[in-house]
C-alpha cells in the first residue's frame, strides 16, 4: 500500500474487494472475509492474502478480527431481497447472512472495539421487501444497538455508464456532525435535498414506526460530478471473431423485439455512425401469454451487469455503423471497466468466472464518493470513544 493509511476498515462478504478497491490506497484493511472460493481466489490474486479469511461468516469469531476498525463494510448477498430473485428477504438463507456479520459487530461493541462507522449495501429491492419488513429489521438492529443510521440510494450511472442502484446504509456510533445529516424525525418535505435521498427511501422512512425514524438521519451529500464516460468509450477496439453472434443469429435477436425496442435500433442503424446499445432476452406477459422479448437502450449506458447464475440471460450489444447491425456480447475486461475497475484489475479465466465476479460486484467510484463526501468526513468529526 503506497503511502501512510489514515483509516483502517474490515470488509465482509468482500468479493473481488471491490470496497477495498473504492476505499483506496489510504485506507488499510485489516480483515476481509467471503465464502465463495473462485472470489477468495481473485481476491488473493489482486490484494494478496495476508488479511483475507475464506470461509462462511456465521464460523468467524470476533477475537479473529484484530485490533479496532474505523469502518466495517458489508455488502451481504442480494439474491433474497432482489426484484429477479424469490424475495425471501432477510429469511432466505443467503441474504440472511447479514445476522451472522451483525452478530460480531454485537460482540465487536461488547468488547469495546466496535468500529466507529458501518456500511451496509444491497440492492434497492430491500427498501420493500417482504412489504417493508426486511428494511425496518435492518433499521431496527442499527437503533436497538445505538447507532446513528441513514441510507442513500446511489445509481453507478451518475459515475459509469452502467444503469446500477444499489442502497447504502450509513451507521455512525454517537450523534451525526449537524453540516453531515439531520434527523429523521424531520417531515420529508423539510428534509434537505440530498443526492442519494430518494423517493423510494423516504417512502421507507414514512413507514418506520416513530422510534425508529427517532434514530435515523438525512445524510447531507453534495452532487457528484458529471458522467463523461458513455457505454461506447468502455468497449474493445479489437474483439475475437468467437464473440459476435453469426448473422442469422442477430436476425433472430431483432425479430424478438417489441416495436418500441424494434425503432430505437433503426434509429441507430439509419444514423450513419457508429452506435451502440446494450440489451438483455427478457420475458414478459402479453394478452395472457409469456413471450421472450429483446430490449435494447441507446442512451449510453449499459444494463446492470448480473451474474450467470442471476436469473437473466447475458447482457449483449447491438453494434450499429454504416447501416450494418451486428451483436456481440461483452468482453470480461468490458464488464470490469463498467465496474470501474483499472485494467491492471486481475480476471479469473474465462467469462462465466469473469462475470460472477464484475456481475456481483461493488462500482469502485460509488464507494470512493461515499467515502470522500461522507464516511471520511464522519471518522474525522467523531470522536474515537463514541466507538466505545
Amino acid at each position: 500500500m503506497r503511502g501512510r493509511s489514515r483509516h483502517t476498515f474490515y470488509e465482509f462478504f468482500a468479493g473481488g474487494g471491490m470496497a477495498r478497491l473504492g476505499l483506496g490506497p489510504r485506507w488499510a484493511c485489516l480483515f476481509a472475509n467471503d465464502l465463495d472460493p473462485k472470489k477468495a481466489a481473485v481476491y488473493r490474486l489482486n490484494f494478496g492474502g495476508e488479511d483475507f479469511h475464506q470461509g462462511d461468516v456465521w464460523d468467524v469469531q470476533a477475537d479473529q478480527l484484530p485490533g479496532t476498525a474505523d469502518l466495517a463494510w458489508a455488502s451481504f448477498p442480494c439474491q433474497d431481497l432482489s426484484l429477479a430473485g424469490r424475495r425471501e428477504g432477510l429469511g432466505g438463507e443467503r441474504s440472511g447472512t447479514f445476522y451472522g456479520f451483525w452478530r460480531l459487530m454485537e460482540d465487536l461493541r461488547a468488547e469495546g472495539r466496535c468500529p466507529r462507522v458501518v456500511v451496509l449495501e444491497n440492492v434497492s429491492g430491500v427498501l420493500t421487501s417482504n412489504g417493508g419488513h426486511d428494511f425496518r429489521e435492518i433499521v431496527s438492529c442499527l437503533h436497538d444497538a445505538g447507532w446513528t443510521y441513514g441510507a442513500l440510494e446511489l445509481d453507478a450511472a451518475r459515475f459509469l455508464p452502467q444503469s446500477r442502484p444499489r442502497l447504502f446504509f450509513v451507521a455512525v456510533r454517537g450523534s451525526a456532525p449537524a453540516d453531515l445529516g439531520v434527523g429523521g424525525d424531520l417531515l420529508d418535505r423539510d428534509a434537505p435535498p440530498a443526492f442519494g435521498r430518494t423517493s423510494a427511501v423516504a417512502a421507507a422512512v414514512k413507514r418506520l414506526p416513530k422510534n425508529l425514524r427517532a434514530g435515523w438521519v438525512w445524510w447531507r451529500t453534495p452532487e457528484p460530478p458529471a458522467r463523461n464516460t458513455a457505454l461506447i468509450d468502455v468497449l474493445d477496439d479489437d474483439v475475437p471473431d468467437s464473440l459476435w453472434h453469426a448473422k442469422k443469429d442477430t436476425r433472430r435477436l431483432i425479430s424478438l423485439m417489441a416495436p418500441l425496442h424494434r425503432e430505437r435500433l433503426e434509429a441507430a442503424r439509419a444514423a450513419g455512425e457508429r452506435r451502440v446499445g446494450a440489451a438483455f432476452r427478457r420475458m414478459r406477459v402479453e394478452n395472457g401469454e409469456r413471450v421472450q422479448r429483446v430490449e435494447a437502450r441507446f442512451d449510453g449506458l449499459a444494463g446492470c451487469l448480473r451474474t450467470p447464475a442471476g436469473g437473466s440471460s447475458r447482457q449483449f450489444l447491438f453494434v450499429c455503423d454504416d447501416g450494418d447491425i451486428r451483436s456481440r456480447v461483452l468482453t470480461p475486461r468490458e464488464t470490469a471497466r463498467l465496474m470501474g475497475l483499472p485494467d491492471d484489475y486481475a480476471l479469473p479465466d474465462g467469462a462465466t468466472a469473469a462475470l460472477s465476479v464484475t456481475g456481483d460486484g461493488l462500482a469502485a467510484p460509488v464507494v470512493r464518493w461515499l467515502a470522500a463526501t461522507l464516511i471520511e468526513p464522519l471518522l474525522a468529526e467523531a470522536p474515537a470513544e463514541a466507538a466505545a
